[in-house]
């Protein structure tokens, strides 16, 4: 049996508001519940987002085929052979979740709204088996943000929550870099790398967005509080569970594949071997978007996960910003340079003028006879070596012969 959606403390209960209001009430939002076309399938949606857990496989099979408004009704009969969804379909009121959404500043964004993320429809058939990811019914929004707009061009940072610091150092400096590129941030709102990844992105006065595996209107966990209404004041937060909904391991877990869905690419800051972060990865990777590894200390258990990624995984391993952005950029575009090191002046020279260049003393200066015979070089070639190696100002004539200049390095 699914785990219930208990009411959060974190937020004040309008469920008696919403109960008086009741299915004709004036309270919810305007696309939600105010007779207009696609009121049923809206009011459907919210309903099912409580009654059916996010990427419940055994739902997705049983519902396969029907549309939104025949579920709803199927389960409104109690049919048959849906007594896992019924229990709690007892208890759900769409106008009551959409009035305490509204109280809280949340709104309901399904398929065919402005703000509905088309990219996470890769969901219907992502995954090992068919349709095993699963479509959320609509995605619980809060924050000023357009949804649809702040995800086309975004990126996931996920990792660690018992994280060091140099995995928060590299997740809130590679996150600020991301940020002033003008690319969205997006990640789960817990402790370690991605509330640095959160932090990064507000300070480069970007846009983040946290996904939760609690309602939107929970502040989960509690201590992040802060960072939630910051986020909340720039970008957004989303769920596609109802207001009040508590968080619980699955639904971290199903989270995950949302995050994946909505992003150009994921990438993985300090990690474990068996983690979330690597669950994540793995959403990704089903629904064809790039995987990235920042690499870590090779005597960090944090990074082994990473490392893991890269090895036997085939993830991209990024370093910088650069790395990142072109990774989630069209084939061929954004690329990045190779690092090099800075040009020496020797680095053109000839095989000739280098071994010559290499027998003239630092301090003493020696003939010309003394250098050939250094450098292994006949004498009429040494000359013309060492003539050319002045005219470039690599060595310095003296009375006594040749030698390097005091500046030398």
């Amino acid at each position: 049996m699914t785990t219930k959606c208990p009411p959060s403390t974190d937020v004040a209960d309008h469920t008696a508001d919403a109960s008086r209001a009741g299915a004709g009430g004036t309270g919810g939002p305007p696309n939600s519940a105010g007779g207009g076309p696609g009121d049923d399938e809206r009011l459907a949606r919210v309903g099912l987002s409580r009654v059916v857990e996010p990427g419940d496989l055994a739902a997705l099979q049983a519902f396969d085929g029907m549309e939104v408004l025949e579920i709803w009704e199927v389960l409104r009969q109690g049919s048959r052979g849906f007594e896992r969804w019924t229990t709690r379909f007892a208890e759900a009121a769409p106008e009551r979740d959409l009035e305490r959404a509204t109280a809280a500043g949340v709104r309901f964004v399904i398929p065919g709204d402005d703000e509905w993320p088309e990219q996470v429809e890769v969901l219907a058939e992502a995954g090992q088996l068919t349709r095993r990811a699963g479509v959320p019914f609509g995605l619980w929004v809060r924050g000023p943000a357009n949804l649809r707009q702040v995800l086309e061009r975004s990126v996931a940072m996920v990792g660690a929550r018992a994280s060091s610091s140099y995995g928060e150092h590299v997740a809130a400096e590679l996150a600020f870099g991301l940020s002033e590129n003008g690319i969205t941030v997006v990640s789960g709102g817990a402790f370690g790398i991605d509330a640095a990844s959160h932090r990064g992105a507000l300070a480069g006065s970007g846009v983040t967005v946290a996904v939760l595996a609690c309602g939107a209107d929970v502040s989960y966990p509690r201590r992040n509080s802060a960072l939630f209404s910051r986020i909340v004041e720039e970008g957004l937060v989303v769920s596609e569970l109802p207001p009040g909904c508590s968080p619980t391991r699955l639904r971290f877990l199903a989270r995950n594949r949302l995050i994946a869905s909505v992003t150009l690419g994921t990438v993985v800051i300090e990690a474990a071997v068996r983690s979330g972060a690597l669950n994540s990865a793995g959403w990704a990777e089903q629904c064809g978007r790039p995987v990235l590894a920042v690499p870590g200390p090779i005597t960090s258990r944090m990074s082994e996960g990473a490392h893991l990624l890269v090895r036997e995984r085939d993830a991209i391993l990024v370093t910088n910003v650069a790395d990142i952005i072109e990774a989630i950029s069209p084939l061929g575009t954004r690329l990045t340079p190779y690092p090099q090191a800075p040009r020496n002046p020797t680095d053109d020279l000839s095989h000739d003028l280098r071994r010559t260049l290499d027998a003239v003393p630092v301090i003493t200066p020696a003939p010309t006879t003394r250098i050939a015979t250094t450098a292994g070089l006949d004498l009429e070639t040494t000359q013309q070596s060492l003539q050319t190696l002045e005219a470039l100002a690599l060595i310095h004539q003296t009375p006594t012969g040749w030698r390097l200049p005091p500046t030398t390095p």
